[in-house]
């Protein structure tokens, strides 16, 4: 019987107090209250997509700006997604999806290899200084990424084809990685033990 794929942790700074749990084997099951109501959007989104189940609680200085929740909310996600992988064996490793939300459309590969490394691009000019929401800087989707990316140890692509609305530009972004993060993660019967060449990831 394969042991679960759960984690739980806490993070504790002078700027933000975040407590987090997820389940990489549950059907998209959230309850998401990071104090930054698009967050919650995006990952409640990546929750349901993904087949992650995951609550989160989370407070912090956003009376000085979102930035830090954010950021801080994204880094223990990445912790918790390692530590749940575990030591990887029998899993995919890797995935993609290509996803639209009306006029956006958002191509994301995932590879769980252990080396973190993110490719961003194609957000429009003058995405990075949009309020979504009235609270929420189009510049925290990429900084999101980085902290998943990097905590977690995935080699992330995310590449937006088209769009023009800020919200859904956003949206598919969450959703594709998602998407292709179901897929890497995903137990496969064909493998057999780690899968790479190496023995470790």
């Amino acid at each position: 019987m394969t042991a679960p794929r759960t984690a739980r942790l806490q993070r504790e700074t002078s700027e933000s107090s975040i407590e987090l749990s997820l389940d990489l084997d549950g059907t998209g099951v959230s309850d998401i209250q990071t104090s930054v109501p698009f967050y919650d959007h995006l990952l409640t989104a990546f929750a349901k997509h993904s087949l992650t189940d995951l609550t989160v609680r989370a407070t912090g200085d956003t009376h000085i700006d979102v930035h830090h929740t954010v950021e801080d909310t994204g880094i223990l996600l990445g912790q918790a997604i390692r530590q749940a992988l575990g030591d990887k064996a029998g899993i995919s490793r890797f995935g993609d999806a290509l996803v639209p939300l009306d006029e956006a459309l958002v191509q994301a590969v995932v590879d769980i290899s252990g080396r973190p490394f993110l490719v961003h691009s194609g957000e429009p000019a003058g995405f990075e200084y949009h309020l979504i929401g009235g609270h929420f800087t189009g510049s925290m989707v990429r900084h999101v990424f980085e902290a998943i990316t990097f905590n977690a140890g995935l080699t992330v692509h995310v590449t937006v084809l088209g769009g023009r609305d800020p919200h859904h530009i956003a949206e598919a972004e969450f959703k594709a990685f998602a998407r292709a993060f179901r897929q890497a993660k995903a137990l496969d019967p064909l493998v057999t033990g780690i899968p790479s060449t190496k023995g470790a990831l």
